[in-house]
């Protein structure tokens, strides 16, 4: 660490600038997605559609770019630089998108689609667009893998016999912001962006973000700032590249062998490789210590030699990808945001009295579900089923979550099914921006099983990750939680593509046609619930075969330099509670 225990740097007096900045920028951020599939339809005259698969990109860019953010963080430039970096940038693309509602000239021109003379936004006013989505995606992935981190390098101090409860006291006031942060998004800015449109709606979280970068670095000189060592993703491609070098050389079985033949770290339980994907054993073999190792024991070339520890981490990540795989199909269905809001524009929206719930904040009720699982499940279930056993057991809880994600893809057919067949029999087919005479009320249940599918399978998924990888390198099971999200999205754009290419040939009206009333959207779910159904049969038949490998918690390393011992708590506490702030 750059700053010892004794320095006066970090602390208490840190927390309102981190928590400020993060709980702004969460606000900021988060306050625009609800409603973003309104004004792309609306203001840039998209298709449902074409704006759906603009949502997903954008999300999976969002999702991938923080495990280059944490590379970045981990490698080169720290989690202060790389935060001072992203916080501007989320900043600008924020202004960029305001200034596409101010400025007329960079939307194409109004319309009424009843009338056919909606021209398409150009080529300037497409590339605006994007790179006001591109800024934030990029101010997203430096923010998102290194706040929390970076919060808790304030607090971290080894030598502190009370350091795990400082610790855990700052995350429960991260997490208390976090979760105040969203429920402030999706409903007052949601609510702003419906009663004074586009120009206000987007100009306040540009306000909330430009006082969030203010406060991150008023507080710049109280910061304690770690240096970057390493990073553990160049770790597990060193074992690929180095395999490939070594790959001529002659393997012998690990039972066979000598331990002097393959390089392990000192105090490292594994000191003999596994025979599982034994190909990737020649990366830690050793041919000539005098030339392969320096004086101090480590190897003179890492991308020739690697230790046992490195190979039988990635080892354990290939192990991994039947059971990660199975979050996809789920992931895709979280990541509902585009037309579940279109559902609810065209509903009953009263709530009480004149006052309705904005179209966007409906996503509450998953937020809300999560939550309180979450907060009954740790405090209620687990207490209580700890008597006899552990607990429901990871795998229960995965399945569990996919049976849900079924549910909440059929219940969506449904009551789809019964908005559109409404809207027909009153008249509404040539008029898709009309109210139906359908409460919105019938959208909560799809919402509150999404966000149970989501609290049951995202944190076991967290969980079981985290139980495969030495504590010091913990943050592999958000990245590869991440990274399931990114190509949830990426999926997402491709599925309803295809729905909407091969739906609408000779002529027919498309199933995820802009107005949904001579669309079919139950048959769009449908798809989901079937594509579901099979995940979860996946699920049981192979991913469960696998799983097998994967059921017990590993050994790692047990003796660690006291520095490290710390750095070893705070990640565990930054990626065991992870989840619930990935999820939401």
């Amino acid at each position: 660490m750059s700053e010892k225990a004794g320095s006066r740097k970090g602390g208490l007096k840190t927390m309102p600038f981190i928590i400020a900045n993060e709980a702004l920028e969460k606000i900021a951020a988060y306050g625009l997605q609800p409603n973003m599939i309104l004004y792309l339809i609306t203001s840039y005259n998209f298709s449902a559609a074409g704006g759906t698969n603009l949502m997903f990109i954008w999300g999976a860019i969002s999702n991938f770019l923080p495990i280059l953010g944490a590379f970045l963080s981990d490698s080169y430039l720290g989690r202060f630089l790389v935060i001072a970096i992203a916080t501007p940038t989320t900043l600008l693309g924020l202004i960029a998108l305001w200034l596409t509602a101010i400025i007329q000239e960079l939307r194409p021109a109004a319309c009424d689609p009843r009338l056919g003379k909606c021209s398409n936004p150009n080529a300037g006013q497409l590339a605006f667009l994007y790179m006001s989505f591109i800024l934030m995606s990029i101010g997203a992935g430096g923010i998102r893998p290194c706040s929390m981190a970076f919060g808790a390098d304030q607090f971290n101090n080894p030598k502190n016999p009370n350091n795990q409860r400082i610790l855990d006291s700052f995350f429960n006031w991260y997490y208390a912001s976090v979760g105040v942060s969203l429920m402030f998004a999706v409903t007052i800015i949601v609510y702003i962006q419906n009663k004074y449109k586009w120009i206000v709606g987007f100009g306040v979280p540009v306000g909330l973000m430009f006082v969030s970068t203010i406060a991150f670095f008023l507080g710049s000189k109280l910061y304690v700032k770690i240096k970057p060592n390493r990073s553990l993703l160049t770790g597990l491609v060193q074992v690929v590249v180095a395999a490939w070098r070594n790959r001529r050389r002659e393997l012998m079985l690990p039972e066979d062998s000598d331990r002097q033949l393959y390089y392990h770290t000192k105090g490292s339980k594994h000191v003999v490789p596994t025979n599982k994907l034994s190909f990737l054993n020649k990366a830690c073999m050793l041919q000539n210590p005098e030339k392969d190792l320096n004086p101090d024991g480590s190897p003179t070339n890492p991308w020739r030699l690697c230790s046992v520890q490195q190979v039988e981490v990635l080892k354990s990540v290939i192990e991994l990808i039947p059971m990660w795989s199975t979050g996809i199909i789920i992931g895709v269905t979280i990541s509902q945001q585009g037309f579940p809001v279109l559902q609810a524009a065209t509903m009953d929206r009263h709530l009480a009295g004149d006052f309705k719930i904005p179209p966007g904040s409906f996503g509450l009720f998953g937020i809300t579900t999560l939550t309180i699982w979450v907060v009954l499940y740790d405090r209620i279930v687990v207490p209580y089923l700890s008597k006899n056993s552990q607990g429901i057991g990871v795998k229960a809880r995965v399945g569990t979550g996919l049976f849900i994600s079924c549910l909440a893809t059929a219940t969506a057919a449904l009551v789809e099914r019964k908005r559109r067949t409404a809207a027909i029999h009153q008249g509404l087919a040539d008029t898709p921006k009309a109210q139906v005479d359908m409460s919105a009320m019938w959208l909560i249940p799809q919402h509150c099983l999404v966000g149970l599918g989501e609290a049951f399978n995202a944190i076991a998924q967290i969980e079981l990750y985290y139980s495969q990888f030495p504590k010091s390198m913990a943050s592999i099971a958000v990245a590869l939680f991440t990274l399931g999200l990114g190509v949830a999205n990426l999926l997402g754009s491709l599925i309803v593509t295809i729905i909407d290419t091969a739906s609408k040939r000779g002529g027919k009206v498309s199933w995820v046609s802009t107005n949904l009333n001579k669309g079919h959207y139950d048959y769009y779910y449908w798809v989901l619930t079937i594509l579901s159904v099979a995940n979860f049969i996946y699920f049981n038949l192979i991913a469960c075969k696998f799983y097998k490998c994967c059921e017990e918690d590993k050994v790692w390393d047990e003796d660690e330099d006291h520095e490290d011992v710390g750095k070893i708590e705070v990640q565990k506490s930054v990626d065991s509670s992870s989840s619930m702030y990935l999820s939401a």
